[in-house]
């Protein structure tokens, strides 16, 4: 399975930054994955998503799904995609344009989450979602 994390921004903050390269690695047991991160905008979304990928945006409304719901979501994905792009986006969201034609979207929570955070806890739901897939002991039900 091929995954990529589209994201506004830099982590700049050493502790961001090594959380997120943490499950980055671990999930490269798991499935090709990559990180891009680009400036704002509408234009910089559409360049960093390849055409053939199935995109989830994240936005506060909207699926929520559990861990054991997104593992079987990327189950289900892997099956008949070439890749799934997350994209995660600024202080001022994701642009209507590039929600709209979104093939879903997905919410962490229905607090707002600052962008940095939001990086953080979709990687590490990824990972448990890729050991939930292989039955393995990260995830306690």
């Amino acid at each position: 399975m091929r995954i990529r994390v589209v994201a506004v921004g830099k982590l700049k903050e050493a502790h961001y930054r090594e959380a997120v390269d943490e499950y980055l690695g671990r999930l490269r047991h798991y499935a090709t994955i990559e990180e891009v991160e680009i400036k704002d905008g509408a234009a910089a979304m559409r360049k960093a998503i390849p055409t053939r990928a199935h995109v989830v945006v994240l936005t506060i409304d909207g699926k929520m799904r559990s861990s054991e719901e997104l593992a079987a979501r990327l189950e289900e994905l892997a099956g008949r995609v070439p890749e799934v792009v997350f994209v995660i986006g600024g202080a001022d969201g994701i642009p209507a344009e590039i929600v709209k034609t979104a093939h879903e979207t997905l919410s962490l929570g229905k607090m707002t989450l600052p962008h940095r955070l939001a990086r953080l806890v979709l990687v590490e739901q990824i990972y448990r979602a890729m050991t939930i897939r292989k039955g393995e002991p990260y995830h306690h039900a």
